[in-house]
């Protein structure tokens, strides 16, 4: 445990308002004796932030080191649009909604601690779970010498009983729904919500449906199908029914259609990097349907090979966010490969959205590279010889032959 006598002079926390980070707050002036800096980010998490404001002047932060920001446009734009463009999925299922908040919330941490001068930051994030990884190497990647609080890898407040005792002790104001355990802890920001815990943690167990809040039961959702039509240049959406939209309001109205057709639910068991399987259920509404419409356009307007390069690479790009490797070289050298690959990447796709499912229906491109001509089955393409066919396929089968002889030939030898 640190002395009271620490070196740590002020500190910048991810604050939240939430009980956690104001008992977080609290326990980092008491224990180091330090300033405290807050820094709110409004990703989208649908709830108001402002009141974190007021929390941390209650608790005692100096007005000037109060930091609320709203992120939506840079969340979506900056992060959220060029992991869409790599069609990134971890373990080919989670679209990755807490991973890519992470990197956004610590850059803007150390450009306050350089701001006000503070000498470390701090996060509310476990020592069991893959969020302390993903915001300590952003924060030493940009900011190598920065000091980093880690309060639940160091303090004794180990059960909720505990928190709430040390939150009555330093008048933190406690919502009555947190004075026993919460039925399952949530994470949510424009992209996704994520839940975990408690009633989840039995994975033979299916997910009450209280659980779910970004979208309504599929078997509830209208009967009749939804159809979107969302515009793309270079890879990114930019309108949907033809009416441009900000990045944020986007996805925004796409979160919307998705909602009501209960579209971007999933219940997965994810392997953790800190070396744990959990078990978690994510919404990403809006998000689901941005995936299969990015992959439609890519389908007319990619070539095969990059195509297939992507999709190899698409692993290893979704294992580096999902590790909290956002500002590493390796991630930013796949991205300029990806971003290149996006160059004609344009048009309009057609989406059926309908009980949970969202499909793709159509799609067109200027840029389009499916030729009808050549796929047709009526007589007339000029551009294709089917006699050619006979050639190729030889020259592919030719080591498979080989092969073949070879295997008769010891089948024989074994007989004899």
């Amino acid at each position: 445990m640190p002395s009271k006598q620490s070196d740590i002079k002020k500190v910048v926390l991810a604050y939240s308002g939430g009980l956690d980070t104001s008992i977080i707050l609290k326990w980092l002036e008491t224990t180091y004796g330090c300033e405290v800096v807050t820094f709110t980010a409004d990703l989208g998490q649908g709830e108001e932030i402002e009141p974190a404001r007021q929390k941390a002047i209650l608790l005692g932060v100096k007005p000037e080191n109060i930091f609320i920001e709203d992120l939506r446009e840079e969340f979506v734009r900056d992060y959220v649009f060029p992991m869409f463009r790599a069609n990134a999925q971890y373990e080919g299922l989670y679209l990755l909604g807490t991973s890519i908040a992470r990197p956004l919330i610590a850059k803007k941490q150390i450009e306050i601690a350089k701001k006000t001068g503070a000498d470390a930051v701090a996060h509310g994030a476990t020592g069991k779970g893959n969020d302390q990884v993903r915001f300590e190497l952003s924060y030493y990647a940009l900011e190598p010498d920065i000091k980093v609080i880690a309060p639940w890898r160091e303090w004794n407040l180990t059960s909720r009983t505990a928190l709430i005792a040390f939150a009555e002790q330093h008048q933190i104001p406690i919502a009555k729904d947190k004075r026993g355990d919460a039925p399952f802890s949530v994470d949510a920001n424009l992209l996704h919500a994520s839940s975990e815990g408690k009633v989840l943690e039995d994975p033979a167990q299916e997910v009450p449906d209280y659980v779910y809040s970004r979208t309504v039961n599929p078997e509830d959702a209208p009967d009749k199908p939804t159809y979107v039509e969302i515009d793309f240049e270079r890879g990114d959406p930019v309108a949907i029914d033809g009416e441009a939209l900000s990045p944020a309001n986007l996805l925004t109205r796409l979160n919307e259609l998705a909602r009501a057709n209960g579209v971007g639910r999933l219940d997965l068991v994810e392997n953790r990097f800190v070396g744990m399987k959990s078990r978690g259920m994510y919404e990403t509404p809006g998000g689901t349907i941005l995936y299969v419409a990015h992959r439609g356009i890519e389908s007319i307007t990619l070539d095969r090979g990059a195509a297939h390069l992507k999709d190899e690479l698409a692993p290893k790009y979704s294992e580096l966010i999902y590790n909290g490797f956002w500002f590493s070289p390796e991630r930013e050298m796949l991205q300029a490969l990806i971003d290149k690959s996006q160059e004609f990447v344009a048009g309009r796709v057609r989406v059926k959205l309908y009980k949970g499912s969202a499909v793709v229906v159509g799609r067109s491109s200027p840029y389009s590279l499916y030729d009808q001509d050549l796929v047709t089955f009526e007589e007339g393409a000029v551009a294709y010889d089917h006699r050619d066919a006979a050639g190729f396929i030889k020259l592919n089968a030719l080591r498979l032959r080989t092969l073949g002889k070879r295997a008769r030939k010891i089948a024989a030898s074994q007989k004899a």
